[in-house]
């Protein structure tokens, strides 16, 4: 039955390498993941590095390595160093760019419904998650929001995994504690709000 539990997860985590990232299937990756973003917190959140004196230091060094590297490599008949072909297929931009326009479209039809469609319900839940959003990051920079979402995507996964049936049990009756809410919400504010008519909206 955990097994089972197990692959419903990681299927919707996407059944690929982020979700046996995730779900530290992939020790070295999960690893590798966990120590990079704590070395990058600690870096530039306590010991106060400059993000982009790192980043042009990091490239400057790289830069002089492989310089040198290719000029030993030439004097002394050695290989020159191993640099892949840089360059980016249209395939994959392709591929980019149509993920990309799926969210950019959701994005606007949330607008277009808020702004044109007069959708109050929708309104209310997107300026309750922005302002919870907001209201979170005012207790964080950027870094350390970042650093706590990786942490607790690679910690939230793996417990949820474990205890599924405990977690869905408790979830079930959070979501219907909040629909119970809302719809006293909907009824005793929301639907007396008086909205414009789709005719009103065709004579302006």
């Amino acid at each position: 039955m955990g097994e089972s539990h197990r692959c419903s997860v990681h299927l919707a985590l996407g059944g690929g390498a982020v979700a046996d990232v995730l779900l530290w299937k992939n020790w070295f990756g999960s690893a590798a993941l966990l120590i990079g973003s704590t070395a990058l917190w600690l870096l530039f959140e306590r010991a106060g590095y400059n993000l982009l004196s790192f980043i042009s230091n990091v490239l400057l060094l790289l830069v002089v390595i492989l310089f040198f590297w290719a000029k030993s490599a030439l004097l002394l008949n050695r290989p020159l160093p191993p640099v892949p072909n840089l360059d980016i297929s249209e395939e994959s931009v392709v591929k980019g760019a149509d993920e990309m326009r799926v969210y950019v479209n959701r994005a606007l039809s949330i607008v277009h419904d808020i702004a044109i469609g007069g959708n109050l319900g929708l309104f209310v839940q997107v300026f309750l998650g922005l302002w919870v959003i907001s209201y979170i990051g005012s207790f964080f920079n950027f870094l350390t929001l970042a650093y706590t979402g990786v942490l607790l995507s690679l910690s939230l996964p793996v417990l949820y995994a474990k205890y599924q049936k405990q977690i869905d049990e408790k979830l079930i009756i959070a979501h219907k504690i909040i629909q119970t809410q809302y719809r006293k919400i909907d009824e005793q504010i929301l639907r007396k709000i008086p909205m414009p008519s789709k005719n009103d909206k065709k004579t302006q």
